[in-house]
């Protein structure tokens, strides 16, 4: 079936959910899933596995389901890291492809929407900022403002969405904004860039803002240092740059976080993001000490000519612990807010 933007109105297949709805988070690493049995409660997590254990999506969720005792879900949203294209998934970063249909049709479903990751989080950002402190945490002075939002975030890869309401309608944009370049911007990044191993031909915000990318920066800063490389993997390399045991990996969390503020204020200015700027992903909350230290925050305000109004705009960190089921759970509340390009599949098409 062929990705669409679905109207609150005009289109009634994408109304409500029935419930118990099954919620699925399905990531180039792991795979979480949850069940949602009513619009207003609390999800249950049923499972987080590697994704790379099971071969596709059906074997992965009928193992979920199989150590709950409770409901069967009825309807499915699930969350999934690659780009919605003719309906369908092809996760960026590992070989599942994600069928809202063959999913359907496996549990005997009446309903199953498919979103990219990102968009399912940034149906989750007024509720989160709603909840500072318990959800998120501010990085910097800024304080809550309105308008549009985005949510980006390093970890496997990279993604990022923006949220930009209308009344009481809220289009849910995502974006392949990690495949996008990255240069260098200061005199630290022009020395570091030649030694940065390319992915493809390419320097990419993924190459370097993501779990392989923390390795590939922390390469290159001791090549600049002359130096060998003893940590092969981003928690290593995160590991001895917090407890201070390797000077190079310090210095690769410093330059993660300014890049990492730079590209972030990049998209803020993009989308006009007065509303926030909220990061999440697996590697963030690692190094919160280091995004609060003030590199981040400050290559994310030197925007000139626009660095006083980006001083206006708030960051976040996300702390909640499963940001995109939060997502999923806002949307599957009230399908008929949101306006997103997705995968969608009923029962009643009669296919």
């Amino acid at each position: 079936m062929a990705a669409t933007y679905p109207r609150r109105d005009s289109d009634a297949r994408f109304g409500a959910l029935s419930f118990p709805a099954l919620l699925a988070d399905i990531g180039g690493t792991f795979a979480r899933f949850a069940l949602l049995e009513e619009p207003d409660a609390a999800f249950a997590l049923l499972a987080k596995v590697p994704t790379s254990s099971y071969p596709d999506a059906v074997a992965a969720i009928s193992a979920a389901l199989a150590g709950h005792a409770g409901p069967r879900p009825v309807s499915a949203v699930i969350a999934a890291a690659g780009r919605v294209a003719d309906g369908t998934v092809q996760l960026t970063n590992a070989a599942w492809r994600i069928d809202p249909a063959e999913i359907g049709q496996a549990f005997g479903l009446e309903q199953v929407v498919l979103l990219n990751d990102y968009a399912a989080t940034a149906a989750g950002l007024q509720d989160m900022c709603r909840r500072d402190g318990d959800d998120v945490r501010r990085i910097g002075p800024a304080g809550p403002a309105p308008g549009p939002q985005v949510v980006l975030g390093p970890g496997t890869g990279f993604g990022a969405s923006a949220a930009v309401s209308f009344g009481d309608e809220t289009v849910l944009h995502s974006t392949e904004a990690g495949h996008a370049e990255l240069g260098p911007a200061t005199e630290t990044d022009f020395a570091l860039w030649p030694l940065i191993e390319r992915v493809q031909g390419r320097i990419t915000v993924e190459a370097l803002l993501s779990g392989p990318g923390l390795v590939r920066l922390y390469r290159a800063v001791a090549r600049r240092r002359g130096c060998g490389s003893a940590n092969d993997t981003p928690a290593a390399v995160v590991a001895a740059g917090l407890d201070g045991s390797d000077t190079v990996a310090a210095e690769t969390l410093r330059r993660f976080a300014a890049v990492l503020g730079r590209f972030a204020g990049d998209l803020a200015l993009v989308f006009g993001a007065t509303g926030g700027v909220l990061i999440a992903g697996g590697i963030a909350p690692r190094i919160a000490r280091i995004l609060d230290e003030g590199e981040f925050r400050a290559a994310f305000e030197r925007k000139a000519p626009f660095a006083e109004a980006m001083r206006g705009v708030p960051t976040y960190l996300i702390i909640h612990p499963e940001p995109v089921l939060a997502g999923l759970r806002a949307f599957a509340a009230a399908p008929g807010r949101f306006i997103v390009q997705a995968g969608r599949w009923s029962a009643d098409d009669g296919a």
